[in-house]
Order: structure tokens, then C-alpha cells, then sequence
């Protein structure tokens, strides 16, 4: 059996003058890759508490010379947060519903059913990924403008942010791959007790299926809530604008300390999911690299 080869050999660590050496440049290389991440954070933060000649000062000032909290809460009186903020959490949500159901249901259906022609479907659904999506905005917009068939127009509606979210090749194809490496045995074992494609499906497939639905759900869910070209052009309503539109339209006239601090609330949520379920994210971003 061949030994691990490592960056340092464990004669060096074994020595106090190695293990001293190796610590000072881990502990040093941690706290700069931290500052390099977290202080844009703190600068973000702090910078909502500055008066606006503080922020606007030259040489900055790291700290804030007298800490106004009145940035935050004048950011969700005069920008409407709550308003633009339950429009987000509508359309991602909605979104995200959409995409799990449907793009789980065509993975599954590419996957395990094995339809006729399955891998020149496959092949033509990966092929838009090689579309730049700015191209795809003008047919997007005159396809919700007049729905064919029904002709009916979805501008102002959040069926406008549901539908083509669901067109998603990569999420698609991200639970296809997960799916392909489930065990044959288990499905098999499925089918001689009598589970149906749908029961399967319930059932076995997706409490398998946990970590990967977990990453899917986050790209669905911070998608729709950093999107602003699509938004801006089919919302015209100001009052069922997304977050990240009315952050745009709202800010002519707003003092740059209370548009910091709008920035600041907004980005807490997707900050919060994160930190909730980045032990899920990191599983379900490991479980497709290995096989069985």
C-alpha cells in the first residue's frame, strides 16, 4: 500500500521547529483568505451606518465615526422593502416549485423510462446551453406577451418568471446524471414488489435524491432572486417588481446610505439560506462524483 503524499512530509510536522513553521502559514493564509471574503461584507454593512459625507469621503474611513442606524430603517420605509421582498420570495418560490416538479420529472423519465429517441432529446435540450441566454430574451418576451394557443398575455403575472424558469438544461441534466447512478438493484427490487414508475418515483427515487434536489433547489431559488434583465421587462407594474429591479427603479433620489443598506437587506436572506443548508449543498455537490 503506497503512502499519501502530502505537501509537507510528516518528518517535518513531527519536528517543533516544522510543526511552528506549518501553523504560522496556515493560520496566516486563513485570516487573509477571510479578510479577502468577509470584509466587502463588513464594508457593506458599516458603510450603511456612515453619514452620507462619511461615505462619500476621501480617504474612506474603516470604521464608522458615529454608527447611525437610521440607514436601514429609513431603506425599508422609503424603497417599499417588504412589498418588493414578498414579490421575490413569490416568484422564486414559484420558480423553484415549478423546476423541481418538472425538471425532476424529465430526468426521471430520460433516466430510467428510457423513451424513444431519449438521447436526441437529451442531446437537443444540453444544445441550448450553448445559446447565450441574452438571446433567447426577445422569444421568451413575445411568447409570454401572446401565448400561443390561448393568446393570452402573462406581462405583470409571475407565470412569467415560473414557466421559462422551468426550461433549465442544467438542472435537468444535473439530476439526469444523479439518477443514472442510482442502484439498478433497489429500482428492480421496486418493481417485483409490485411499485409502479410513479410509486418508484415517490417513494425510492427521491428520498435517494435529497442532496441533489438540495443543490437544485439552491440554483432555482438564487436564479430568480438575482435576476433583473427578464424581471424589468415583463414587470412594468412598479408594484409587482422584484427586489432586484425595484433596488434600480427606487434608487434617482435615495441617499447612497440608505441604498447600501437596502442592498444589505436583501442580500440577508439568500446569506441565511446558505448558511442553513450549505451542509446539504456541499453533499449533494459530492454525491455525483462517485459511481454506485
Amino acid at each position: 500500500m503506497s503512502a499519501t503524499r502530502t505537501l509537507v512530509s510528516p518528518a517535518t510536522l513531527a519536528r517543533p521547529r516544522g510543526r511552528t513553521v506549518y501553523w504560522t502559514v496556515f493560520t496566516v493564509v486563513l485570516v487573509l483568505f477571510a479578510l479577502a471574503f468577509l470584509f466587502p461584507v463588513y464594508w457593506m454593512v458599516s458603510g450603511a451606518m456612515k453619514s452620507p459625507d462619511e461615505v462619500a469621503r476621501t480617504p474612506p474611513t474603516i470604521v464608522p465615526e458615529h454608527w447611525h442606524l437610521s440607514g436601514y430603517t429609513d431603506a425599508w420605509d422609503l424603497m417599499q422593502l417588504p412589498q418588493h421582498l414578498w414579490n421575490t420570495v413569490v416568484q422564486a418560490a414559484g420558480a423553484w416549485l415549478f423546476q423541481l416538479v418538472f425538471c425532476t420529472a424529465a430526468a426521471y423519465a430520460l433516466s430510467k423510462l428510457r423513451p424513444a429517441f431519449g438521447k436526441l432529446i437529451l442531446g437537443g435540450i444540453l444544445a441550448t446551453l450553448m445559446v447565450p441566454a441574452q438571446a433567447l430574451v426577445v422569444p421568451k418576451y413575445l411568447t409570454v406577451a401572446d401565448l400561443p394557443l390561448i393568446h393570452t398575455s402573462l406581462l405583470n403575472d409571475p407565470l412569467a418568471i415560473w414557466l421559462p424558469a422551468v426550461a433549465n438544461a442544467f438542472n435537468l441534466y444535473l439530476l439526469k446524471r444523479f439518477f443514472d447512478q442510482l442502484p439498478r438493484d433497489v429500482l428492480e427490487a421496486a418493481e417485483i414488489d409490485g411499485a409502479g414508475r410513479l410509486r418508484t418515483l415517490w417513494s425510492i427515487v427521491l428520498p435517494m435524491s435529497r442532496p441533489v434536489l438540495g443543490v437544485v433547489s439552491i440554483f432555482a431559488l438564487v436564479a430568480v432572486w438575482q435576476d433583473f434583465l427578464w424581471p424589468l421587462m415583463v414587470f412594468s407594474d412598479t408594484g409587482k417588481q422584484p427586489i432586484s429591479v425595484a433596488l434600480v427603479q427606487l434608487s434617482q433620489n435615495i441617499q447612497l446610505t440608505v441604498l447600501i443598506a437596502a442592498m444589505v437587506i436583501t442580500s440577508i436572506p439568500m446569506v441565511a439560506m446558505f448558511l442553513l443548508f450549505q451542509r446539504h449543498i456541499i453533499a449533494g455537490i459530492s454525491a455525483g462524483s462517485t459511481k454506485g
